[in-house]
């Protein structure tokens, strides 16, 4: 079973930064891809931004040049630094990740979600 968690939410005043990670355990073979999504309350998830099992990156217009998503592979671990935070970046952010398991099965994995909070 696989399980990701995150970390690093917080309430923050605009301008401000934080680092959101979600980490990925138990019995994976490889991760083919991780993302960040949000949710504001009363509007759909979208997605913030994502990475590839080669690197290569996607983002949001929303957030362009001011969130860079990154990883380690060896701790199937996945970052979100956000810097010049704005009042709209508030919601939920879920990590997401497509997992091949040790089984050799490929699912796709939610995390619970961690609460971003950026208030004046």
């Amino acid at each position: 079973q696989v399980q990701l968690v995150e970390s690093g939410g917080g309430l923050v005043q605009p301008g401000e930064s934080l680092r959101l990670s979600c980490a990925a355990s138990g019995s994976i073979f490889r991760i083919d891809a991780m993302g960040w999504y949000r949710q504001a309350p009363g509007k759909q998830r979208d997605l913030v931004a994502s990475i590839a099992i080669r690197g290569a990156t996607t983002y949001a217009d929303s957030v362009k040049g001011r969130f860079t998503i990154s990883a380690d592979n060896a701790k199937n671990t996945v970052y979100l630094q956000m810097n010049s935070l704005k009042p709209e970046d508030t919601a939920v952010y879920y990590c997401n990740a497509d997992i091949t398991s040790a089984r050799f099965i490929k699912s796709n994995y939610w995390g619970r979600g961690t609460q971003v909070t950026v208030f004046s």
